[in-house]
């Protein structure tokens, strides 16, 4: 049976309402949030909304549709707009992480939580500042402490994390096979310094 013009009101109404909160919504919000915002009965009926609002996206051809991501849902601009876009003053500048911050980052991702000392053990080199420096941009953060000996901190990757890798939870990380490559990498390097290569991480880059 045809929707009823008084429904079929009803849902582009809502669906602008979802549409406004995404515009606004500076952080990834949850389908949970955006239904108690506009009304919607529960977050499958969100989620449901947002599915119809990126069929329309995705066939008018816009710049932009809803992902999700860390946790939440956001809307974004398409992938292939990042290099035009981050010439505005407005658009934060791409991180460019070195080498060692990578390779802590990975290890952290895919052990935490862990202490330094597990880190150093993995990488063959004091990673003090590599630490103070991922902190200092927010992807990882002091999770508590150990209760071994001298209760060392411990730490784990941040929801900026997430939404700088493009990944909505720590299972969209790529398989464990990924971290062993790495660790290999890591050993390859240690016995070999004048090797360069850079530790295999999947990212997927969204603005």
């Amino acid at each position: 049976m045809a929707p009823s013009k008084k429904n079929a009101t009803y849902s582009e109404s809502q669906a602008r309402e979802v549409e406004a909160v995404l515009f606004l919504s500076r952080e990834p919000i949850s389908a949970r949030k955006i239904a108690a915002l506009t009304g919607l009965p529960d977050p499958t009926a969100a989620r449901s909304m947002i599915e119809l609002l990126n069929a329309k996206y995705d066939a008018g051809g816009r710049a932009y549709r809803v992902e999700e991501v860390a946790g939440g849902l956001q809307l974004l601009t398409r992938q292939q707009f990042a290099p035009w876009l981050r010439r505005l003053d407005l658009v934060p500048q791409e991180q460019v992480l070195s080498h060692g911050m990578l390779e802590t980052l990975a290890i952290i991702a895919y052990r935490q939580p862990i202490v330094r000392a597990e880190i150093e053990a993995i990488r063959g080199v004091n990673s003090d500042e590599v630490l103070r420096q991922l902190m200092q941009r927010e992807l990882v953060r002091i999770a508590g402490r150990h209760e071994e000996l001298g209760r060392p901190y411990l730490y784990e990757t941040t929801r900026q994390f997430l939404q700088q890798f493009g990944l909505q939870s720590l299972d969209n990380l790529p398989r464990v096979q990924k971290i062993r490559a790495a660790e290999a990498e890591i050993a390859n390097r240690r016995s070999d310094p004048a090797s360069g290569a850079p530790i295999p991480f999947g990212s997927s880059e969204k603005t």
